[in-house]
Formats: structure tokens, sequence, C-alpha cells
């Protein structure tokens, strides 16, 4: 928007940086906000009145008509409330960010959202599922394929999927990357580039004395070997990482999805139809199933509430997931009556619970999973949390769930995981700075004065490209 030039300079500034100077604090009118609140409040109304002209008049109308704000700052959803008065028809969408950010901060990744989806569409804030068949097309016999690790991911379990689907299980040598690998490593790279098999490095930031050797054995990789081979990475983010590697290859990250709705749905996605069907007992295996994925989910995306969610924030994997689904089919199949105090302890106390040090989050775990694990999880229409949005499906085909799935909020509050609305207080502030400070870090550097602007830098580095 700002390149096509339709964003305001000074708007899209105060909107990331927010007010600066020195502003004496007008008398508090209001009973509903505290003097700090006030004057964070007013510092913002005053700046924005002076300094942008489309708030001309702003301030005195805030002061004047503060109860009709009280609405706005009193509400769930702030960021989807009109603007008093005539402002709501005078401000554009932008300018009204403006005016949330200084009344809800805390609202203000949402409001940013719903300005995305506005100007872009639904598809630009919902990021789409993990699909390793696309990103292997775009693959080579000289183009790697790089797994970036990220805390708690491992796509080892995706790739032998991917693998067996590709009919590759028996062609596949893979190899931990540390002291003593390296030689082994390229002897297996060069056997495969005759065969056609695949290579999966694992562990690559543990081998930095490696890496320039690693560099030199892509570089010598010529399309006339065999064309089934391919080269697979995985890595911590690390400066050792060749540079020349990075380019020419095929980057992937693993990260749990953010948000409740994204991650179910990830999950199911990613299940076969043997994992989903293949149950002598499919009625109360889907239903349970489906229990043990909105579990999952719960648990993961807790982390986003900081020492509300845990005390300690764990890194539960997709394996912990798979090792409990093995389990419930073996148990659904092999007992007349499910034996939910056995899900129960195993799922919480040994696969997930395995990774929970402490006491008090060992209790929650507990508490959660038997929310999921119990005879009512069987019934139809059984409530997952208080509002109903969420509850047991009639177990049908997978593109059932799917699509109910896709009908769930993007954001869900805080009753979906058993907790207060204000749980998100604390971490929609830690999201808005954290999105705001991004933004402003992304910004481009240039001078004032007569230093050169920001386009004519551009024009003269592209003359030379």
């Amino acid at each position: 928007m700002f390149g096509d030039k339709r964003m305001d300079t000074e708007e899209l500034r105060f909107f990331l940086a927010g007010p600066s100077g020195e502003v004496k604090i007008a008398p508090n009118p209001t009973d509903w906000l505290g003097d700090l609140e006030w004057a964070e409040t007013y510092r913002q109304v005053h700046v924005m009145g002076k300094l942008l002209p489309c708030f001309n008049g702003f301030e005195e109308f805030f002061i004047d008509n503060h109860k009709e704000f009280q609405k706005i700052f009193d509400a769930e959803a702030p960021h989807e409330m009109p603007i008093p008065g005539e402002w709501n028809s005078k401000l554009t969408s932008f300018q009204k960010m403006i005016v949330i950010k200084s009344i809800r901060m805390d609202k203000m990744s949402l409001a940013v959202q719903n300005f995305i989806i506005e100007q872009l569409g639904q598809q630009f804030v919902e990021p789409p599922t993990f699909n390793l068949a696309k990103s292997y097309k775009n693959s080579s016999i000289t183009t790697p394929l790089i797994f970036v690790l990220s805390a708690g991911s491992d796509p080892v379990a995706d790739f032998e999927r991917f693998a067996t689907e590709m009919n590759m299980t028996k062609k596949v040598e893979k190899i931990s990357l540390g002291r003593g690998q390296g030689p082994k490593a390229h002897t297996m790279i060069n056997d495969n580039l005759t065969r056609g098999g695949w290579v999966l490095l694992m562990n690559c930031h543990l081998a930095v004395s490696w890496m320039p050797m690693l560099e030199q054995i892509c570089e010598s990789i010529d399309d006339t070997k065999h064309r089934d081979f391919r080269l697979w990475l995985t890595s911590m983010p690390t400066p050792a990482f060749p540079v020349s590697i990075l380019q020419n290859s095929v980057k992937m990250t693993l990260e749990p999805p953010s948000g409740l709705k994204q991650n179910v749905l990830g999950t199911y996605e990613a299940l076969s139809d043997e994992q989903f069907n293949g149950c002598t007992k499919p009625e109360a295996y889907k239903m349970l199933l489906w229990g043990f994925c909105f579990f999952h989910a719960i648990v993961q995306d807790r982390r986003k509430f900081g020492p509300i969610g845990w005390n300690i924030p764990y890194a539960f994997t997709n394996e912990d997931l798979m090792v409990s689904r093995r389990q419930l089919k073996i148990f659904v199949e092999d007992y007349e009556e499910t034996p939910f105090k056995v899900l129960n302890y195993v799922g919480a106390e040994i696969n997930y619970g395995g990774r929970v040090t402490d006491d008090k989050d060992v209790r929650l775990i507990k508490t959660i999973l038997k929310t999921y694990m119990c005879p009512e999880m069987l019934e139809v229409g059984h409530k997952l949390s208080t509002s109903g949005i969420y509850y047991a499906l009639n177990p049908g085909d997978k593109e059932d769930y799917i699509d109910y799935i896709k009908t769930l909020p993007l954001n869900p509050k805080p009753e979906a995981f058993g907790l207060h609305n204000n749980a998100e207080i604390t971490t929609s502030g830690i999201a808005t700075t954290q999105l705001l400070d991004s933004m402003i870090a992304m910004q481009p550097k240039t001078s004032t004065g007569k230093g050169k602007t920001r386009e004519e830098i551009i024009g003269e580095q592209t003359k030379f490209l």
C-alpha cells in the first residue's frame, strides 16, 4: 500500500512507533481509566490530533464523549466495534486501527489480522498446512531440500511417510551428523548418486567443521547422475550453514501450527486413510481420536498464555500424538469396553507426561486429558468447551471432520482452553509488541535532510543488477 501511495507516511510511522516528545496530560475525566492508563491514552489521542490531519478535533470529541469510548474499552472484541460518532465513516480502516491502538493495544494483532483479510483476503492469515509433496516438486538432483528445525519439531516422521508414498523406503539412507560422521555421509552421497537413492543428513548444525566439505560436495553434483537422487538436510538455524546451499535449495520449516484451528486441521490433513479408517471398531476409534487430536492442539496452544497456560512451556511434538493414536487403536480393538483409565494413564503420564516436570503441570495435563478421554466423548454433541463451539462429532469420513474444523474460529477464545477471558490480556499485549517491533525492524533505515530517499537508493542499486 505504501508503494502504491495508498498509505500516509506519518500515519504509518505513528501506528508503528506511537507518539514522541513530552505531552502535558489533561485532567482525567473518565471513571473507567486509571491515571496511568489515562496518561498513555491521552498522549496518543493528543498527538494524533496535532500530527495527523485526519484526526483534527478528535481529542476534544474523545474527552466530551469518553463514555462512548468506554464501550470499546470494555468489549471482548473492541477491534470489531464501530468508532463513536461521525468518525466511523470519516476514518479509513487503517486510521481506525490507530484509534484501537490508543484504547485497547492488546487487541492490535487481531485488528491487523482483520485489516489483512480486508485488503488481501482470508488466505493470507491462514497458514497452509505443510505439504512435503509440493516442496519435493521444486527440488532436483542439484537442489537439496532443507528442514529448518525449531524447538520441539522432528520432520523425520513426515520424511519417512513421504518416502513410503513415493516407494523410496528401500532406497533411503540416513545419518545423524556429528564427530567422525562426515566421511560416512560423503560415501553415502556418492553411492546414492549412482543408484538414485535419497540421503538424509540430520543435525547439520552439529557438524560445523564439516560444512565447507558439504558445500563442495553440493557444488560438484551435476545433472549427469541418477535423476532420482535427492539430498535432504535437517539443521537448526546457524550462521555456520553454507550460504550457497541455502540459496540453491528448497527450505522448509516445521513448527507447531499457531492456533487451535490450524493445529487440528494440520493433524487431520496429515492422517492417511489407513490411519483414520484402519480400526475394527471405527465409531469409538474415530470419536476418541478426535478427542486426542483436540487434546494435542490444546496442550500445544496453551503455551501462548505463558505461566497461566503452563508453568514451563513444554515442547510437545507430533510423535507424542502418533504414539497415542497407535495405542488408542490397540486398546479400542482389544478390549470389549474402552479402557479410559488406561488411555488417560498412558497419554497423560507417559506419552505427553514424560516431558512434564513441574508437579502442578502434571496435575493439569491429567485433568485436561480426562476432559477428552471419558465415556461422554462417545456421545455425539458432547461439549468440549462451555460455549459449545467445540463438540464431539458424529463419526464419519475424514472430510467431514476437515469441513467442520474449517468452520471453527480463527482466534479461539480462552474458554476453549478452560481459561477466563482475561487470560489472554497479557498474551495479546506481548503479541502486539512483538508485531510492531518486527515491523519497525523491517523499515528501511533512511537518512534525513539532504540524504537520498529510499526510492533513490533502490533505483541506484537496480542499475547494477
